[in-house]
């Protein structure tokens, strides 16, 4: 098992790392729309969080030598499925076919105030 770290997605707010390598598998925890060099939440409506959600996910997934590519499992939690089709179109735009398995859940709070978050799961074979 190897850690992944990188300055490029914001630092874990608990006791859990950005990512993990076990295997043939890349595990990401839960990445949300914040701006790793400030720290901040990005201003902007649920499809500009998605994006730096996304970009977030993609650079633990960088550290690990994969990219976006290579998800095979997704989990997006959303405080609002209502924003569930925003959401879409721009997750539609960063993920690549064939499409990764994936599941959906409104959820009552997160740990920190946003409207949206995602973990996957990326495979390492090539």
């Amino acid at each position: 098992m190897k850690e992944l770290s990188t300055d490029e997605a914001p630092p874990s707010i608990g006791p859990f790392s950005q990512g993990i390598e076990d295997g043939d598998r890349i595990y990401v925890s839960g990445q949300g729309p914040i701006d790793p060099e400030t720290g901040d939440i990005v201003d902007g409506d649920v499809a500009t969080q998605t994006e730096r959600t996304l970009e977030n996910v993609d650079a633990v997934l960088r550290a690990g030598d994969r990219s976006l590519d290579d998800v095979v499992k997704a989990t997006v939690f959303l405080q609002d499925m209502g924003d569930y089709d925003a959401v879409n179109e721009v997750y539609g735009s960063y993920m690549s076919e064939p499409y990764p398995a994936r599941s959906a859940v409104e959820v009552v709070e997160l740990p920190v105030d946003i409207a949206v978050e995602i973990e996957v799961v990326a495979s390492t074979r090539g």
